[in-house]
C-alpha cells in the first residue's frame, strides 16, 4: 500500500471517527471525461469459447448450499494485474446473471438498499485488500458506511471474463471521489462473484464469496495485514446508526470457519496463473 495513500486512509480514519478503509486505490489520476461503456446485450457468438448466457457447465465449489462462504473462494495469480476493462469483449449474461451484476454495480457506486445487500448469503465472506468480512452485518456495513469515506463512487466500465454455472469474474474499473480531501482514485480490478448453489437456477442469484483483487497476486489470509483487514470488518457495523444494517443483525450468527490461510499470494499459495 503506498505511503501517500496510507497516509490518506489515517487522515481519514482521524477525521470520521470510523474505522472503515474502502477498496483498494492503485492510482490517483484524475477522472478522465470520457467514459467506458458499460457492455450492452450481444448476439451469441458461434465460437465454441463463449459460454451461453446461463453460464457454462463448469464448476468450481461445492453443491453443498449449507456450508459457510469459506468454501467457495477462488484463487488465482494473474500475470500482469492489470485488470483495465474491454466492454467490446465482455461475455453476455442471461437476465438473472446480469440483474445480479448491476446490483453488485450498484453496490460499488454506493447505492446500498437492503435488497441489494440480501444478494449475499448471510454466511457470506466479503475479502479484498482492505476487508474481510464473514457475514452478511459485516457485509452491510462496509456498503452502508462507504458514504462516510468518499463523495462519489462511479463504475467506469466492466469486462465479464468468467461465465461459469458457479462463478462470475468481471474486470471493473472504478473512480472513487474522496469526501474529505478533492482527490480522485481510479483503480482497476478483478471482481469474482462465487455463487450460491441453492439460487444459481433463480431469478435472485445470491453471492457466497466476493472477492476484490486489485493486484497480480491473490491473497495470502495471514499476517498482520489480514488480522487487520478481519479487526476492521468486525468493528466498522458497530459504528453504524442505520436501521439498513440492523436489518441484518441476525446474520451475525450465521455459520462461519476460520480464514483459510495460505501462506503466500502467488502459484506456491495455491493461487494458480490465469489470464482472465
Amino acid at each position: 500500500m503506498p505511503l501517500q495513500m496510507m497516509r490518506t486512509c489515517f487522515h481519514l480514519r482521524s477525521t470520521t471517527g470510523l474505522t472503515l478503509l474502502a477498496w483498494p486505490l492503485r492510482s490517483t489520476s484524475p477522472i478522465a471525461s470520457t467514459k467506458l461503456h458499460k457492455p450492452l446485450a450481444r448476439k451469441m457468438s458461434s465460437s465454441p469459447s463463449i459460454p451461453p448466457p446461463t453460464g457454462s457447465e463448469k464448476t468450481h465449489f461445492p453443491q453443498d448450499a449449507s456450508l459457510p462462504g469459506e468454501h467457495f473462494e477462488v484463487r488465482q495469480t494473474h500475470p500482469t494485474g492489470d485488470y483495465t476493462p474491454d466492454s467490446s469483449k465482455s461475455l453476455p449474461l442471461s437476465p438473472a446473471r446480469q440483474a445480479l451484476l448491476d446490483d453488485i454495480i450498484a453496490l460499488y457506486e454506493m447505492k446500498p438498499t437492503v435488497a441489494r445487500v440480501k444478494r449475499y448469503t448471510p454466511d457470506c465472506v466479503y475479502n479484498d485488500q482492505f476487508v474481510y468480512a464473514n457475514d452478511r452485518y459485516k457485509m452491510a456495513g462496509q456498503w452502508f458506511a462507504l458514504p462516510k469515506l468518499f463523495r462519489s463512487a462511479e463504475s467506469r466500465g466492466y469486462q465479464v471474463v468468467t461465465n461459469d454455472r458457479d462463478l462470475i469474474q468481471f474486470r471493473h474499473e472504478e473512480a472513487w471521489t474522496f469526501r474529505v480531501i478533492p482527490k480522485t482514485a481510479v483503480i482497476n480490478a478483478l471482481v469474482s462473484l462465487s455463487l450460491d448453489p441453492a439460487t444459481i437456477d433463480s431469478d435472485f442469484i445470491r453471492v457466497k464469496y466476493h472477492k476484490d483483487q486489485a493486484n497480480d497476486k491473490d491473497y495470502s489470509n495471514e499476517g498482520l495485514g489480514a488480522t487487520f483487514k478481519k479487526w476492521q470488518a468486525d468493528n466498522v457495523a458497530k459504528y453504524m446508526d442505520s436501521p439498513e444494517v440492523k436489518a441484518f443483525e441476525a446474520d451475525r450468527d450465521a455459520g462461519k470457519e476460520p480464514r483459510r490461510t495460505y501462506g503466500r499470494g502467488d502459484k506456491e499459495g495455491d493461487a494458480p496463473v490465469k489470464s482472465l
